[in-house]
């Protein structure tokens, strides 16, 4: 007891001499009453308006105080009054944010966010939503308070506007991840993962999907984050497009590691999953970030090359290196490079020595290599003339099927992408 009272004397402290230096940063509010007045009631209009702007701020002091004391040692229906009043007063501005938090009002509002009620706990949910935006000392402060903790286990009793002020909260901490503040993920992930399991919105598993995120960018993390669980989940939620972009970013920090790209070189939606969506012409953010992760699980890697290949990557490749962002192009246009490379070695057991081993006598295997790379110049040229001829049918324009044909046929192989 002696503790909270030495706390609410402290804030008491506080609030007087915040009243104190407000007055006497602005004393002419108060003497502009004593004025003779002007003809044209200028100033008096003015010393009115300083006036009621003054009494609105002292009832906002009022308000806090009240808020506070009930917050540290009111009823319950005083606390859950006091949480509405601060999550009122945190949303009017930054520095009044950081005041209302010196004055140790995030402790009780952690505290009573694990509550059995499962409205105060949304009141006290809010309220540090409220708190935290803005300012990463807060969210520390919340993260100090012991917040996740507080997180309830069983989902399935809130409804879903409760789901989705949780997730707000959530992602709002886990943004610390990116100032380096040590976040204990593992407490995190669980959660979050039950949310995207279950029949929340759209909006609430965007949410989750930005707090996946954020730890995603701290390699410490990738290992809380590398399972089968979290990558079925980020895989089927890349394939909608409202979700695609967070979930595509998330795969490509996680397949960067060892572990992350052995998990989704395994799992049986790779890659079909991943070169659908470089079909989405009106998507090319996630056309980019697609592209990116099929690169690196491409990379020094022919079984992944072959099952791409068997999948029907390279008409696709070649419509994205024509059409799509720069971005995409690039990356389209290095991935064709690894099928030619890969295409080059497999050819050479059967396309005889190689020129510099070649004797001088052994016209006959010159021939057959120059007769194998005219068959294969002129597969690339059938290839990329059925795919431009496909997408000049697509846009339904005879003007853009004759432009792509004249260039298909006037293009040499040399300037071919493929």
């Amino acid at each position: 007891m002696s503790d909270h009272t030495s706390t609410w004397h402290s804030a008491i402290t506080k609030l007087r001499f915040f009243t104190r230096i407000r007055r006497f940063l602005n004393p002419k509010s108060s003497m502009k009453l004593h004025e003779p007045s002007d003809p044209s009631n200028i100033k008096e209009k003015v010393a009115n308006m300083n006036d009621q702007e003054e009494e609105e701020k002292e009832q906002e002091m009022v308000v806090l105080q009240t808020a506070v004391k009930n917050l540290h040692f009111g009823s319950c229906e005083e606390i859950e009054m006091a949480a509405r009043d601060i999550k009122k007063l945190a949303a009017e501005g930054l520095s009044r944010r950081k005041f209302m938090a010196e004055l140790g009002v995030i402790p009780p509002l952690v505290a009573m966010a694990g509550s059995e009620v499962v409205a105060r706990q949304r009141l006290a949910v809010q309220a540090l939503i409220e708190l935290a935006n803005g300012t990463y000392t807060n969210k520390a402060l919340i993260m100090d308070a012991g917040i996740l903790t507080k997180l309830p286990e069983n989902i399935g009793v809130f409804d879903e506007e409760t789901l989705h002020d949780f997730a707000q909260l959530i992602l709002s901490i886990s943004s610390l991840a990116n100032s380096q503040f040590p976040i204990n993920s593992s407490m995190i992930v669980p959660f979050v993962i039950s949310i995207l399991d279950s029949n929340s919105s759209l909006e609430t598993k965007e949410s989750c999907l930005g707090t996946l995120y954020n730890l995603s960018n701290m390699l410490d993390n990738a290992n809380t984050l590398a399972s089968n669980e979290v990558f079925n989940i980020l895989l089927s939620l890349s394939s909608v497009e409202q979700t695609s972009e967070k979930a595509l970013a998330t795969l490509g920090n996680l397949v960067v590691t060892l572990t992350g790209k052995k998990l989704l070189e395994s799992n049986p939606k790779v890659p079909e999953s991943l070169i659908e969506i470089m079909t989405w012409d009106d998507k090319p953010r996630s056309q980019e970030l697609s592209a990116y992760v099929l690169m690196i699980l491409a990379h020094q890697s022919s079984v992944q090359r072959l099952k791409m290949a068997n999948a029907g990557i390279v008409p696709i490749l070649l419509e994205v290196s024509l059409l799509s962002s720069p971005l995409a192009q690039k990356r389209a246009l290095r991935l064709l490079q690894l099928f030619k490379d890969e295409r080059q070695t497999r050819m050479r057991p059967h396309s005889g020595p190689q020129t510099r081993r070649l004797s001088s006598g052994s016209p006959v295997n010159q021939r057959d290599v120059i007769e194998g790379k005219k068959v294969m110049k002129n597969m690339v040229k059938q290839s990329l003339y059925k795919n431009m001829e496909s997408m000049a049918l697509r846009a339904n324009g005879d003007e853009s099927s004759s432009k792509l044909k004249y260039f298909v046929i006037s293009s040499s192989s040399k300037s071919l992408p493929y």
